[in-house]
């Protein structure tokens, strides 16, 4: 085990949970808008603590980059996974909250099944660029994923409008990695060719659109009930992608298939239980944009 990938992969974690606390508590203060309404990054560039958020994740970035330069993805991307621990007790700590045990349940499933599932499939490298055809599958299935979670969102509850936003942030960030690797090439050995490429004006919209829909789910819930299911599903889905248009290949023999197949239950049953979740969060739907009626006492239904 190389202890640099080790203590980098740890530091990004502990540098992303602190950026996304401070991003989700800003990101509570302003009026639920819609999803993907540009408006609300808007108002959030002028808070200077959401801004200060982006210096954590900055670092974290950057030590992310530094880990998967020394060990594999199956190492790294587990390891992030402890930001979430690190994550809830701060954001409870900055909104005045107590901490919820069952949030700890759901990130140690979803995140459990998340490592077994990289361990057990050990990604092995394919093609540097996937052809047209390849990015157009892509856009075939992860297109209408986006767009069912996006109308399901519409008419969800407070927890369960949180995940699916979650899920559709995490979809969109694991096509934007996949957009950003399919661009590194050219980046050390001719970085200016770039701006000619559909690629990178496709990773633009698509970042953007990700962070959007992440402030979007953090308005919703507690930290824990989004951020799980965006640590999910963004290497999920760029494993996803690696196999369909990178033509990589993971392993499927008996052992490691049941493995792999235990290891996606366990991150639907932590995505479920974040769903299911009592929310606690002081803003009402419908409304979007719009002060909702007074609170009422008695458990939330979503």
């Amino acid at each position: 085990m190389n202890v640099v990938a080790v203590v980098a992969a740890l530091g990004s974690a502990a540098a992303f949970a602190v950026g996304a606390t401070l991003e989700q508590s800003e990101a509570k203060q302003e009026e639920r808008a819609p999803p993907l309404d540009p408006r609300l990054l808007l108002r959030l560039i002028r808070r200077p603590r959401w801004l200060l958020a982006w210096v954590p994740e900055g670092i974290g970035t950057g030590l992310q980059a530094l880990a998967l330069s020394f060990g594999p993805l199956v190492l790294v991307e587990p390891l992030l996974i402890t930001g979430l621990f690190l994550a809830i007790p701060l954001s409870a700590a900055l909104n005045h909250r107590r901490v919820h045990t069952r949030d700890y349940a759901v990130v140690a499933l979803g995140g459990a099944g998340l490592a077994a599932f990289l361990l057990a499939a050990q990604p092995q490298p394919g093609v540097a660029e996937p052809s047209v055809a390849g990015w157009l599958g892509v856009a075939l299935w992860a297109g209408p994923a986006l767009a069912a979670c996006l109308v399901a969102a519409w008419c969800a509850g407070n927890a369960v409008r949180a995940v699916l936003l979650g899920v559709a942030s995490g979809l969109l960030y694991g096509v934007a990695a996949s957009l950003l690797k399919a661009l590194t090439a050219q980046l050390s050995t001719e970085p200016l060719a770039i701006f000619a490429r559909g690629q990178t004006y496709a990773l633009i919209i698509v970042g953007l659109a990700a962070v959007t829909l992440n402030q979007n789910a953090f308005q919703t819930s507690r930290i824990a009930v989004p951020l799980t299911a965006i640590t999910i599903l963004d290497p999920a889905v760029s494993v996803v992608i690696g196999v369909t248009a990178f033509h990589e290949k993971i392993s499927t023999d008996g052992p490691r298939l049941a493995i792999q197949v235990v290891a996606v239950l366990a991150m639907v049953g932590g995505i479920w239980l974040a769903a299911t979740t009592r929310s606690d969060i002081r803003q009402q739907q419908p409304g979007y944009g719009k002060p909702g009626p007074a609170p009422q006492r008695g458990p939330d239904t979503s």
